[in-house]
């Protein structure tokens, strides 16, 4: 971790932390180096690369395997900003209108999803869900549209993204049986480069950085 941790701490904070090891692991104090408390008034956002483009048929999901190849920052004055340009160069285009699928797991009915839900909705986009999802968003003020999944029949949600109808993905998931039930649709996102979420703390960062761009 720390040969890419450390570099990118390094240009966040302005320090040269490697070589200021280096000097310590050579006998110099820390009281030779100026580290006193900086004024930081960036965010520095660390994004991971992830070619799965590049191995068709390969499950997108995440898991303990290092799958990235490289990783990216997004350096601005907000969070949102920062998530926004971290996004962009790591080749991920947030679209800023369209359609949203909400499928999320019962430990992510959350606040941050209501809150992406919401922040979306405001902006104009239309809201796709399966049925637990769209019943949690309704009942907290967001209005959804219910979509089949894959097994209950057509059109489903991978339908519709083999048909270019939507532009955002945000699907968290658990358990064999549900992972397995939702490859197609990562796998599909993925095919059609259809930018996609897997956690919650995703969905929402995406959210308020498409809120940003959409107000530039």
């Amino acid at each position: 971790r720390a040969s890419r941790t450390v570099p990118f701490v390094a240009k966040a904070t302005g320090l040269p932390l490697a070589a200021m090891a280096a000097r310590i692991m050579a006998g110099e104090s820390l009281k030779a180096f100026d580290l006193a408390k900086g004024n930081i008034s960036h965010t520095a956002v660390k994004e991971a690369v992830l070619p799965f483009s590049r191995f068709p048929g390969v499950d997108t999901i995440l898991s303990p395997e290092m799958r990235s190849t490289g990783e990216v920052m997004g350096l601005d004055k907000t969070f949102e900003a920062a998530f926004l340009k971290a996004q962009l160069a790591a080749g991920i285009i947030l679209p800023e209108k369209g359609k949203v699928f909400i499928s999320i797991k019962d430990n992510d009915k959350s606040p941050l999803i209501i809150e992406a839900g919401k922040i979306l909705s405001k902006l104009g986009f239309q809201i796709l869900s399966t049925k637990g999802t769209s019943n949690f968003l309704n009942k907290n003020n967001v209005k959804t549209t219910k979509v089949n999944k894959v097994f209950e029949g057509r059109p489903n949600i991978v339908d519709l993204l083999k048909d270019g109808k939507i532009n955002l993905v945000f699907n968290t998931t658990e358990g064999s049986q549900s992972i397995e039930d939702s490859k197609e649709i990562r796998s599909m996102s993925l095919r059609k480069n259809i930018p996609y979420f897997t956690t919650a703390a995703g969905c929402n960062a995406a959210a308020r950085a498409i809120n940003v761009k959409s107000n530039k």
